[in-house]
């Protein structure tokens, strides 16, 4: 498996200064809640490093890599091209020797997903919250995802998905899905 620095030297020629930045911040909350929550540290922060890999990438080129690498493309995704970059990351990560587990987090780190595990909801919640993000509530999401990712995950979702009501656009179901799953263990 690639080393943080070989995979750090690949991000800053495909992403911009603030994207790569983003990333930094992602792999350090990953590293942080991995420890919380007992998993491999290096694993989550590789994978949080890598999770924006195929952010930048333009549109055009995007539909053009998931058609070249047999990507399934659907509904939503082709109504919202951006969120191929999660599909993409995935798939560029086998060049680093990532394994399954760590492709399915960078996967669903966009949208969540009903099969998320915990290296999933940690990358899933480190890149909402980590040190560069700035938004109304985002220190009340630190502290809950030191105590309860799942709780956590679920009110990242309950926010994005107002928030993509609020903007009238399509809402990938696969987060609905993992919402309606973690919905009842919030409830315990």
């Amino acid at each position: 498996m690639e080393t943080i620095e070989n995979i750090q030297a690949d991000l800053q020629t495909v992403l911009s200064e603030k994207r790569y930045k983003h990333s930094i911040g992602v792999m350090k909350k990953a590293e942080e809640l991995a420890k919380q929550y007992e998993i491999d540290v290096h694993i989550a922060a590789l994978t949080g490093l890598a999770h924006d890999i195929g952010k930048e990438i333009p549109n055009e080129e995007k539909i053009r890599y998931c058609k070249e690498h047999q990507i399934e493309i659907d509904e939503i995704e082709i109504h919202n091209v951006g969120l191929l970059h999660a599909k993409i990351g995935a798939d560029m990560t086998k060049k680093y020797g990532f394994t399954e587990e760590m492709r399915r987090a960078i996967l669903y780190h966009t949208t969540g997903h009903l099969d998320m595990n915990l290296l999933a909801k940690i990358v899933f919640v480190a890149d909402k919250i980590e040190e560069n993000r700035e938004y109304e509530g985002v220190e009340n999401l630190r502290k809950l995802a030191m105590e309860d990712i799942d709780k956590c995950t679920l009110v990242i979702l309950d926010y994005t998905i107002k928030k993509n009501i609020d903007k009238g656009v399509l809402i990938h179901p696969d987060g609905i899905f993992a919402r309606n799953q973690l919905l009842p263990l919030s409830l315990q």
